[in-house]
């Protein structure tokens, strides 16, 4: 008897087995008694669970779990990280306005944001904070979560920076009143020849209609008369935006997009009034990097043979979120949708595998030789698909475009890569803005003659080889293969620093195998008429 309690008590069962024994036949459970389970369990932990658990952590890690096992892109957003999360689709945020990075534990000013609070009072690109609010501003412990926090803050508030400036042998104080800050989605904008206009967009943002108005209205000021629309890297964004920019090529009345889900009835989103780009030549850029809203508008142009699209198939997100608020605040984005072309294509690439395999997808692409020949990409009958006028196009995830370029080598090289990881690129060219800015504007004052006229000298480039042998190993071999990106390259770091943003990709755009295959087919009329320029059947 002795030995059975000792059994017994070494396996200390509070309830008898009965109760917890699998029953058989056990009616499913409904969508109020699976509610009740989960809220039942989470109060047990916090009642009976041997330690202490920290009860909103342990909810939080729920969370995330649970809908990684949905899909790839329903999400968590805490409390905290609702604001900054939505910060660059909202197009705006309160702060002094100016773009920095940091450099040698110092706070660099690139550029004031043209007309912004820091640009009001003076404060001019190459300045560096040394102070804020009388606080020392660099160091060790000064990174981007600590410039944010003491930079922005609430429209009509004051921070005083003290700022170091080349040729002034005290910090000069500035005092900055905060002000709404506009975040721009527009990258570029200008006339690649004399009637061929760029535009190049970074995401699908609160106010990315209104800048591509802008720019489109700037540029047929110029004598546009096509343009290339630049999609490249063009993560997605709000639906919404991705209609209002499709409706600007489409007349009214054609579908751009519809949605369906189990529990969302299937919707169907067309343009409307007329649009500012209905005539004329259009080539759309995509490539592994276009995702999502990008996948929409490309899908739209392409389904209706309203132009051609050049580049390589698109990241293949079609999946529909919603943001759903929770009681503390904290936001779950649930997909509750598939985006479908006017052609009946679904955008979403397969995620059966789960979320890390998912991911994996570029990857393999490149594995399996999709970035360097189209002809490593096959599809199933069940996939193709027909635009209206007649041309054959696929589904099954992401967008083909109608013209392949492969991936540019040079711009991936491990040089390349390592040069612009080891920060080498940006630190001289801060170090030679810093010792040349004045000289430089005063002899480049317009962008024109910059463009035209300025090359990086022997000295200056050796100097930028020095810096590279101290931080990176690479072979002779590269160098030479490379040479001359990395000094276009250069230039074009130079000339944002300079001028503006959209200067970059003015000075790279010159050995941009996309652009100048865009540019192949809008200057020959029967190659992009052969893909269905559709002024003729849209009338018909």
């Amino acid at each position: 008897m002795k030995k059975l309690l000792i059994s017994l008590l070494s396996g200390i069962m509070l309830f008898p087995l009965s109760t917890i024994t699998a029953q058989e036949n056990v009616t499913p459970l409904n969508d109020v008694e699976t509610t009740r389970k989960l809220s039942t369990l989470l109060h047990l932990l916090n009642s009976f669970y041997v330690d202490t658990l920290n009860m909103p952590e342990l909810t939080e890690k729920a969370i995330v779990l649970t809908l990684k096992e949905l899909d790839p892109h329903s999400s968590y957003i805490s409390k905290d990280e609702v604001d900054e999360a939505n910060e660059p689709l909202e197009g705006s945020f309160e702060g002094v306005g100016l773009t920095f990075q940091l450099f040698k534990d110092t706070i660099l000013v690139i550029a004031p944001i043209p007309g912004g609070p820091s640009d009001k009072v003076g404060i001019f690109a190459g300045d560096k904070i040394i102070t804020v609010d009388g606080e020392d501003a660099y160091g060790e412990e000064i990174n981007n979560k600590w410039v944010m926090d003491h930079l922005r803050g609430e429209k009509g508030t004051d921070v005083v920076v003290g700022i170091y400036r080349k040729g002034s042998n005290d910090l000069i104080d500035f005092k900055i009143t905060r002000d709404k800050i506009p975040i721009n989605s527009l990258d570029a904008s200008f006339m690649l020849d004399e009637k061929t206009g760029y535009i190049k967009l970074s995401r699908f943002a609160k106010n990315s209609l209104d800048e591509f108005r802008e720019a489109l209205a700037g540029l047929k000021q110029e004598g546009m008369q096509s343009l290339v629309f630049d999609l490249r890297g063009n993560t997605g964004g709000y639906l919404g935006t991705a209609m209002s920019i499709s409706d600007e090529f489409l007349p009214g009345g054609k579908e751009i997009v519809y949605t369906e889900g189990v529990h969302s009835p299937r919707q169907d989103l067309n343009s409307t009034s007329r649009g500012s780009f209905e005539e004329g030549k259009l080539v759309v850029l995509i490539n592994e990097g276009s995702a999502s809203a990008s996948e929409i508008v490309s899908g739209a142009v392409q389904d209706w043979d309203r132009g051609v699209l050049v580049g390589r198939r698109t990241f293949g997100k079609g999946l529909v979120q919603r943001p759903f608020r929770l009681p503390d605040g904290s936001v779950v984005r649930l997909t509750i949708a598939k985006y479908y072309t006017p052609s009946g294509r679904c955008i979403q690439k397969p995620y059966e595998d789960g979320v890390e395999e998912y991911y994996k997808d570029f990857a393999n692409r490149f594995e399996h030789g999709e970035m360097m020949n189209a002809d490593s990409i096959s599809f199933p009958d069940s996939l193709k698909y027909e635009t209206t006028g007649g041309r054959t196009v696929y589904g099954g995830g992401g967008i083909m475009p109608d013209i392949f370029v492969p991936m540019d080598t040079t711009r991936s090289s491990d040089l390349i890569s390592d040069l612009i990881r080891k920060g080498i690129y940006n630190g001289f060219v801060n170090e030679y803005l810093d010792d040349n800015r004045k000289s430089l504007i005063r002899q480049y004052e317009a962008f024109d003659r910059y463009q035209k006229d300025f090359d990086l000298s022997k000295v200056d480039f050796d100097e930028f080889l020095e810096k590279a042998n101290e931080e990176i190993e690479y072979e002779e071999e590269d160098l030479a293969k490379n040479i001359d990106f990395i000094k276009l390259q250069l230039k074009a770091l130079i000339a944002r620093n300079l001028y503006t943003t959209s200067t970059y990709y003015e000075v790279l755009w010159l050995e941009d195998n996309e652009i100048k295959k865009a540019l192949e087919v809008l200057n020959e009329d029967i190659a992009y008429e052969s893909f269905g320029e559709v002024t003729e059947k849209r009338s018909n």
